[in-house]
Order: structure tokens, then C-alpha cells, then sequence
């Protein structure tokens, strides 16, 4: 079967390679003619190494294609995925330009095609945007009608950066808003392979579905970070007690880790626009808010940290291991990174900082820092170092490098070190939320 997918970021693609595999014709769509070029060559265009191994798979055996022709890949196709970008306005509403330019193209082909076709939401927006958005632009644009023409769904994705093929072939659940029961069954038998929960509802149900996940996992690593603060305060180290509260069944593990704060393409970005949503219909969140506030501030903690063992910071070089938003990706969208170099500076810290990936981005952000070429030449001549991002790599630091350091004091911000180890290699650890000295 002929299916379409309209936007090539790390959601796109996942969903591209996916039904890919699934033995489907995927054609991928995207503005961008570079990011176009190198979909064909075979390579992703952002780092997860497991989705580009596939990838590479099916532009070989032809299976898989890209294009910057979205009007006539969506005109042949069954099924059309819509997987462009909702980003944060300054109001923390989403901008839905790039949807309706999406909507836009696929209502031309709409407009150009015969026969029954189901357009599948699958970017994250606010409830009603594909009833108000969408479906008029669709409608408008083709001359058609959703519903008796052609189907319209609401498909959220629920992916993790760093395993979001996994995710697309082993999700949780299946969550797929309809408009009229025919578009739904449908998607739901092409998600038939997929071994999973399946959800069928409404579109806004399903809208708001992406929204109340992604508000909780912030809310936990919100919890987690309130936690473990107030812990180091106490002299307690919050990992056991996390560990402990986690047992229970109402509670569960996951996401109770303590670190620097939530980034990325989501969480920050879904808090903040539910909590406009909500402000637009005359609720004001004060819980999301608090996520916001907290998340805000959770950088400074590692900064009170050092601060505490080495004094002030004026003057002294600090190293800032890791700037993606996480470790294992290049995405630095929301890193953690920008308000705690932005920080460091203002308390007249040199900061010099290394990434395996995300510095080529991290430069054009803040060019005026030092930027090492590894993480040992990072270290060298530190006052202090702060590790942003939990890199698997840095966990094999030892004496050669901490040696290196001018004081070899070491915060860790994701709790990725082992405390134990980093003290006998000759270096004072602290870490969020570990309050042992």
C-alpha cells in the first residue's frame, strides 16, 4: 500500500521507516531540499543510528523514497501521515503554520485525486486543531468533505529521541482519533502487525491524550527534582529514596530520576501549550505553571552546587560535559545547556564545553564559548565541571582525566556517574539530589 508521510523530523521518519518495514511503499515529503537529499542518500538527518541503519535498508531496496513534492505523493497515496512541527510561540501557543501549509498541500491533492484516503494528525496539537484547522483547510482546499469523500484521524506518537524506531514498532499503545467510523477502522487494520493496545475514540480525546501523558511525565521529573533538592539539603541521597517510592504500583519508576531538568522537542513545549490552551478557555493551570517554574530553575542547582564547594565562580573555568538535551541524541531543542552556560557566564565563569554530537547546533546558539574536541581536553584546567548530559562515555572518566583538572570537583547533573568510582579516581563527586558528603 501507498502511504505518505509529510515531514521528515525524528517523528516522520520513525513512521516512514516503520511502515517500511512493514512492507508498504513510503514516499517522505519535506520543504527542506537538503534534508530531502540526504533521506535518499540513506542517512537520517539527525543522530539515532538505529533508525538510519533501516533506513539506509529501504532507500536501497527502493521501498522507501523522499521528495519536496507533497502534493503529488499525497495524491497517490492511500494514507497520508502529517508529522510536521508545532513549535512554541513566545506565548507558549504552537504555531500551526507549518500544519496548515501541510494541510494546504494535501488538500490540493485531495482536490487532484480519486477515491477514498484517510489524512492521519500525527503532530502534536492542541484540542480542536484538527477539527478547526484541519479539517477546514482540507475540506476548502479540495472541495471535498471529511467524513464522506475522505477519512480524517487524530494519531498521537509517543517516541523517545534516541529509540524512536522501537517506539513506532513496539509502542505502548495506539491511540487513533476519527471523524467518521469508516477512516478509523481503517488505520486501525493498517496498524493490524502492530502487536499493541489499541484506542479508538474521538479526535480531541485523542489530542488531549498526547497532551495529559506528556504533562505527567514532566510532572514526575518535576516530583523527582523537587525531591532530590530538597534532599542534598537534608543530607539524604534522594536515589534510595526515589528507589523506594518507585515500589509502589501507584508510583512506579520510571522518570523518577533527579537531573537538571526536562528538554527536548516535547515536554516543555506540551506544558506550555496546555497551559495556554487552558488560559484561552479561561482555566488557569497553576499545576503547570509549577512544571514550568520548576523546570526553570533546576539548572541553577547545579550551580549552587559548585558554587558551595569551590566559592564564587568569577574568573574560573568550568567545564559543561554533554549539551544535547540528552544523552544520545544531537537535538539540542530545550537543552538544559542554554540556561546554565547562559548562567555560568553571568556569574563570570569561562565556560568551555564539549558534546560527541550536538556542538556544530550548540555553536551557532552560544558562539562565544570555549569548545573542546574531547571530553578529557574539556577537563584540563577545570575549577569545577558540570555534566549536562548522561553520555554513556563519560562514565569511563577516571584519574587520567580528572588529574588533569585544576580542582578536580565534578557535579553531576543526571546522576549518570557512579559516586563511589569518581571519588577513588581522585575527584570530589556531586551530584542533584545526593546529599552524602
Amino acid at each position: 500500500m501507498r502511504i505518505c508521510v509529510v515531514g521528515a523530523g525524528y517523528v516522520g521518519l520513525a513512521t516512514a521507516v516503520m511502515f517500511g518495514k512493514l512492507r508498504h511503499e513510503v514516499s517522505v515529503t519535506d520543504i527542506d531540499g537538503g534534508r530531502v537529499r540526504t533521506v535518499n542518500s540513506g542517512k537520517a538527518p539527525f543522530y539515532e543510528p538505529s533508525l538510519e541503519n533501516e533506513l539506509a535498508k529501504l532507500v536501497k531496496a527502493g521501498s522507501l523514497v523522499a521528495t519536496t513534492d507533497t502534493v503529488t505523493s499525497a495524491r497517490d497515496a492511500k494514507f497520508v501521515f502529517m508529522c510536521v512541527q508545532t513549535p512554541s510561540m513566545p506565548s507558549g501557543r504552537i504555531d500551526t503554520r507549518p500544519v496548515k501549509k501541510a494541510s494546504r498541500d494535501v488538500a490540493k491533492a485531495l482536490r487532484q485525486s480519486s477515491g477514498y484516503k484517510v489524512i492521519v494528525m500525527k503532530s502534536t496539537v492542541v484540542p480542536g486543531t484538527t477539527d478547526s484547522v484541519v479539517r477546514p483547510l482540507l475540506e476548502k482546499g479540495s472541495s471535498k468533505v471529511a467524513g464522506a469523500d475522505f477519512g480524517l484521524c487524530m494519531n498521537p506518537e509517543f517516541l523517545q529521541e534516541g529509540s524512536a524506531l522501537k517506539d513506532s514498532m513496539e509502542p505502548s499503545r495506539i491511540v487513533v482519533g476519527s471523524s467518521d467510523k469508516r477512516a478509523g477502522d481503517l488505520l486501525m487494520k493498517l496498524y493490524a502487525p502492530i502487536k499493541s493496545e489499541k484506542i479508538k475514540t474521538d479526535l480531541r480525546t485523542a489530542e488531549m491524550i498526547k497532551y495529559a501523558s506528556n504533562v505527567f511525565l514532566a510532572t514526575k521529573i518535576s516530583y523527582a527534582n523537587e525531591i532530590a533538592d530538597m534532599c542534598v539539603r537534608f543530607g539524604i541521597d534522594s536515589e534510595t529514596v526515589l528507589a523506594a517510592a518507585g515500589k509502589d504500583p501507584r508510583i512506579g519508576p520510571l522518570f523518577l530520576k533527579p537531573g537538571l531538568g526536562f528538554g527536548g522537542s516535547c515536554l516543555p513545549k506540551d506544558v506550555r501549550a496546555l497551559k495556554d490552551r487552558a488560559r484561552a478557555d479561561g482555566y488557569g493551570s497553576e499545576l503547570l505553571s509549577a512544571l514550568l517554574a520548576i523546570n526553570g530553575r533546576q539548572p541553577l542547582e547545579a550551580i549552587w552546587l559548585l558554587e558551595r564547594e569551590i566559592g564564587p565562580l568569577q574568573g574560573k573555568r568550568i567545564a559543561v560535559l554533554g549539551l544535547a538535551f540528552k544523552g544520545g541524541v544531537d537535538d539540542i531543542r530545550e537543552t538544559r545547556a542554554v540556561p546554565l552556560v547562559t548562567e555560568l557566564l553571568a556569574k563570570g565563569a569561562r565556560v568551555v564545553a564539549f558534546d560527541p554530537m550536538a556542538m556544530p547546533s550548540f555553536i551557532k546558539v552560544m558562539p562565544t564559548i570555549e569548545y573542546a574536541s574531547s571530553a578529557q581536553e574539556c577537563l584540563s584546567g577545570a575549577d569545577g565541571c558540570i555534566v549536562q548530559a548522561d553520555w554513556k562515555q563519560f562514565g569511563t572518566l577516571g584519574r587520567k582525566e580528572f588529574s588533569r583538572m585544576r580542582f578536580p570537583v565534578i557535579v553531576d547533573g543526571r546522576r549518570c556517574l557512579d559516586p563511589a568510582k569518581v571519588e577513588r579516581a581522585g575527584a570530589k563527586y556531586l551530584g542533584i539530589g545526593y546529599g552524602r558528603t
